[in-house]
Parts: C-alpha cells; structure tokens; sequence
C-alpha cells in the first residue's frame, strides 16, 4: 500500500520502480515520491554497509582472505545472503505495487490527490480492457524479471559461499569420506593412468583401535619461530610415498623464512624418544619417504586415528632430526598439483639448470625424453610435475632445489584476479588434493606472517651429500642410500636465523656445489690440517683432513689442486678456495684421483680456525 500523507505522482512506471528498487532498497520509492517509505527501506542496508566497512577498513586483503574461510563467517554470509534477498524481494515488489495502484487509479485511503478508478476508467471503450490486460500482463512480467536478475545474484553468492565452505571442510577435515577424491578422478596422467613408481611401499593394513581420537597440538603462540611441513605425496597405485619433504621456518620477527629440504632416500634417521622407538628402534633403517606409511601401520607408535598417524610420525621424525618443533603439516599429492598450477593459469620457473631425462615416466608406463632448457619458461601443470620430479639426469639434491624453486615461483606470481578467474577448477583442485592440521582459527594469522615475508630473501637448505650426508651408490639390500651427518644438520638449523644472510647465501651454494676436499699437512704443524678443514667445512665446503702424508714436505707456500675438471664443474668452491689461501689453482688429470680439490698446508698458510658454536 502506498504511504498515507503523502501525495504521489502520477504516471510512474512500475518496471522503473520495481528495477530502481533492484539496483538499491528505497530508489523505487522515491522515484515515486514516497520518500519516507523510501528511506525506511534503504536505512538498513545502509546502516549494515557502514558495519561492515568499518570492519574492512581495518583489515587488509590478506586478513580478510583468512576470515573468509572461517566457519563462523561463511555460515553468517550465507544467512546474510539469504535475508538480503528476501529484504530485497520485498522492497521490490512494494515499489513495484505502489507504482502499480497510482498509474492503475485505485483509489487509496487516506492519499490525498489519489485517482479515482472511475477517472482512470473515464473514456472507456472497446478493447480498452483488452490493453489493460496486456499492460498489466507486460507488468508483472517485467517485476518477474527484476526479481529473477535479484535473485541470480544472491544464488551465485550462495553457491560460492557453499563452494568455499565445502572446499574448506575438506582441507581442513580431510578424514572426511566426502572430501575424498571420486572414485574414477584421473592420476598424474591425462588419461588416470598410474606412472611407475620408484620405490615400494610398506604394508599397511592397521586400521584405529577402539576409542581412538585425535591428539590436540598445543598451538603456535605467534612468537616462537614456527615450523611447518610441506609435503609433497605420490599416491598412486594406493600407496603414500612422501618425495617431497621441505620443512619450512619462519622467524616472525625478522620476517626471514628457511626451508629445509630432506631427500627422499636419506636412511637411518634418528627416531624421537618413546613408545616408536619400541617399534622402529632407535634409527629408521628405510628410506624416509616411507615412513609415513610405516608409522601410518602401526598402532603404538604415534598416537590418534588412523589418517594422522602418519603426518604424525613424519612431522615427529624430521623435528627430532632438525631439532625443531615441527607444528603443523600442509600435504599435496602430485595429481593436485597438477591441477592447481592449470587452474592457476601456468607457472613461470627461472630455469637455471636445464633438465634432461631421457627415460622419464609417462602414463601407461611408457617411458619419453623430457627436456627443459634453462631460461624463463613458462609450464603447465603437467611440465611443472615433470619438472620438479626429474631425477635421472639430475640428483635429488638439485630436484629438491627446482622444487623449492616451483614453490616461490607460485607464491611471488599468484594474484587475486588469477585466483578469482580460476575459482571452480581451483577449489576443486585444492579440496581433492590439499590436507592439513593448521587450525582453521590460525590462518588469518599465518596469512598476515606470510605477506610480510620478502619471497627474494628466501633462502633453501637442501640436506645434500658429501657435507650433509654420506653417500652410498649400492648398499644392499637397500640399494641407493645416503645416511645423515646429524651433528652437521642440527647445527645448520640452529645457525639458520643466527648468521648474516649474504653469508649463510653463499655457504648454501658452496654445500649446493658438493666438491669434495682434502685437506693435508704439509708444513708439519701440530693439528693444522684438521683446524683448515674444519674452518673450510664452516664455509660450507665438505673438506676432510685424512691421515696422509702429502707428496710435498714444508712448501714455501699452501699448494691447491684441482683434479680431472674440478675447477670448471665446481666454479664457487675454487673461487673460494683461491680467496682463502690466496694462491692460484694448479689443474691436474689422474683417473685414480676420486677428490675434487687438494690443499697441502705450507709456510704460509693461515691461521684458521671456525668461530665456537653459539
């Protein structure tokens, strides 16, 4: 009904109303001139707008982002929706009425000026029921189309809403049978074929005991360096082998971030103290990619269900071995990937070291050549797969660093127009393919952390042999195996955030480079050779000082040696050795020679010494 007291044009369209109406709550109305009535509808929306932008002001876009994902909030934005377009319903068709009785005529009581039926009827002749027929079918038919359009705009927020919420439940709650992929979702090749796998899996038949729950973390207290496990899984043919394992820390305070990467066949890594040493022992003899499955079977050596025991374990294993509290875990299985670099529009990678591998895996278990040359280079999602994975030309340790690689790059390229654009195929691709044990409550809080680290300043620690590990080509019966050197991995990640970052940059490259050196006593001096390879290890170099007289006695001068191309494939360490002892390279060739550099201490050879342990 129209407002009493007010006196309202006639001759107003009720689309036009009705479609004002749309755009806000209220213009209908005053269109119509009835202004009170008007500003009786848009006051609410009004009032609800500036809450909710005082709110927003306050946070930036990436606190909003960990908001969105709340519970709490993604309940109350479908709630709001629905009340908005039911408040939105009614304004519409209360302006389109109103217009609807004034143009038609129809007296109103108490509107002074209203016409009457009978002026409206004055003139009447044939088929001027017919028109008015029409007129008032055009009508309604227009008002249905305001609401249709009103109401497409609150079912797409809807459905955002309950996709956002469902791809959220998932990650977060992945025992969920719902978040499961369906049965028949392709594998690492288009056509869902499984590609070989390099390594077996254990058995795992366990299933929970009874009673059973989960074990509470003790949350990050925003303060304390935090710790996080990514994990990159191939789960074909039903296994869950995790090849990638980078443990991410992140100093809150100076905003720095490490990430520790562990190659897959690393062997005999300590196992924390309690109840898994009982069933493992005090080192895990397999290889680390398989412990997850391994502690996964068990139902005593890690607490709670089932699907945590081994994110357990795993995150237990590497803290122990690292020293650090590893807090939580974010998992990805390859076909994931996949899909969320695709969905994500590509990625582009600074290919430093081209890649060839003339026997990679393909689906169907056909085997093809890939090669990616160095340069920038843009890939899909399948050739970012390929890429990081490769390690037949290349070692682990360098497929670690191209992985570490992948990641910053998405990090530093990802955008909330590619994001939004790409939002079907991505939370499909991320609620099928992402777990974690991050509390949904934390992540605004990890969001705000993770904007105000500078992604140029990241630095990667890949735990390579010979200064991190020992290697080993053939050790059966388990085959390739490198072995950790414990002392040295702990103290690289206690160092981490304690020495200068140019520094701890050009250390990482001299480990990265892996020459070996020997360093031996040529001036006869008590101790010297051990003390230089010790300082030389403290650069980052893996040098040694075996017990070996050298084939020159008291040279005027420390002599350096580089065998069989040394000084070309590892350029960095013989820049560093040249500046250490400041005399130039002597280059020799001699198959029987296995080392890469030889320093023979002489008269001149400083005094060198690595500064004490903090």
């Amino acid at each position: 009904m129209p407002p009493a007291h007010e006196s309202l044009p006639r001759g107003r369209s009720p689309f036009a109303a009705a479609f004002l109406s749309l755009l806000f709550p209220g213009l209908g109305h005053a269109y119509l001139g009835a202004y009170r009535r008007g500003l009786g509808f848009a006051a609410p929306p009004l009032l609800a707008g500036a809450l909710v932008a005082g709110f927003a002001v306050r946070m930036n876009a990436v606190q909003l982002a960990g908001l969105a994902i709340q519970s709490w909030f993604l309940i109350f934005v479908f709630v709001a929706n629905l009340v908005a377009l039911v408040y939105r319903a009614v304004a519409i068709f209360d302006a389109w009425s109103i217009a609807r009785m004034v143009s038609g005529g129809s007296g109103v009581a108490g509107v002074p000026g209203a016409a009457s039926a009978s002026v409206a009827g004055a003139g009447a002749g044939p088929g001027n029921g017919s028109t008015a027929r029409q007129a008032g079918i055009v009508s309604i038919a227009g008002l249905a189309a305001v609401l249709l359009v009103m109401s497409g705009i609150h079912v797409a927020v809807a459905r955002y809403d309950v996709l956002f919420a469902t791809t959220a439940n998932c990650i977060f709650d992945p025992s969920q049978a719902a978040c499961a992929p369906p049965e028949g979702t392709p594998g690492p090749g288009d056509d869902g074929s499984a590609a070989p796998s390099d390594d077996a899996n254990p058995s795992d038949e366990a299933t929970d005991a009874p009673g059973e729950t989960a074990v509470p973390i003790p949350p990050w207290n925003g303060t304390d360096r935090l710790n996080i496990l990514l994990i990159g899984a191939d789960e074909q043919n039903g296994g869950h082998n995790t090849d990638t394992m980078i443990t991410v820390s992140i100093d809150p305070q100076s905003g720095q971030v490490v990430m520790f990467t562990l190659p897959r066949d690393t062997v005999d890594v300590p196992v924390p103290p309690g109840s898994a040493r009982n069933v493992f022992g005090s080192l895990y003899s397999g290889k680390i990619n398989s412990f997850f499955v391994a502690a996964r079977a068990s139902n005593s050596a890690f607490p709670g269900p089932r699907d945590q025991r081994g994110y357990t374990g795993l995150k237990a294993i590497l803290g122990n071995l690292y020293g650090l509290d590893i807090k939580y875990y974010v998992e990805v299985n390859f076909d994931g990937f996949r899909q969320v670099v695709d969905a994500l529009g590509g990625v582009t990678v600074n290919v430093q070291v081209p890649v060839l591998d003339d026997n990679f895996p393909q689906p169907g278990g056909h085997r093809e050549r890939l090669f990616v040359p160095a340069g920038m280079q843009h890939m899909t999602g399948a050739e970012a797969l390929e890429y990081a994975r490769s390690r037949k030309s290349t070692s682990d340790f360098e497929r670690g660093a191209r992985q570490q690689r992948i990641i910053v790059s998405l990090r530093q390229q990802m955008d909330i127009a590619s994001v939004l654009k790409n939002i079907n195929p991505l939370a499909a691709a991320i609620g099928q393919s992402v777990r974690t044990d991050i509390p949904r409550e934390l992540v605004p809080q990890l969001l705000g952390l993770a904007d105000k680290v500078d992604t140029r300043s990241i630095r990667s620690v890949i735990f390579t042999p010979p200064f991190y590990q020992t290697e080993c080509l053939n050790c059966p019966p388990r085959g390739y195996i490198i072995s950790p050197k414990v002392d040295r991995i702990r103290q690289a990640v206690a160092d981490a955030f304690k020495i200068d970052p140019a520094f701890a940059e050009k250390r990482d490259a001299l480990t990265q480079e892996g020459a070996e050196i020997w360093v031996l006593n040529g001036s006869g001096t008590t101790g010297e050779a051990a003390r230089t390879a010790e300082y030389l290890s403290y650069l980052g170099m893996a040098a040694t000082a075996p017990i070996q007289k050298p084939d020159v006695t008291k040279p005027p001068t420390t002599i350096l040696r580089a065998y069989n191309g040394a000084e070309a494939n590892f350029p960095l360490t013989l820049a560093a050795l040249q500046d250490v002892f400041g005399v130039t390279v002597v280059t020799v060739t001699d198959p029987n020679v296995r080392i890469d550099f030889e320093v023979i201490t002489g008269g001149n050879t400083p005094e060198l010494t690595p500064p004490p342990a903090p």
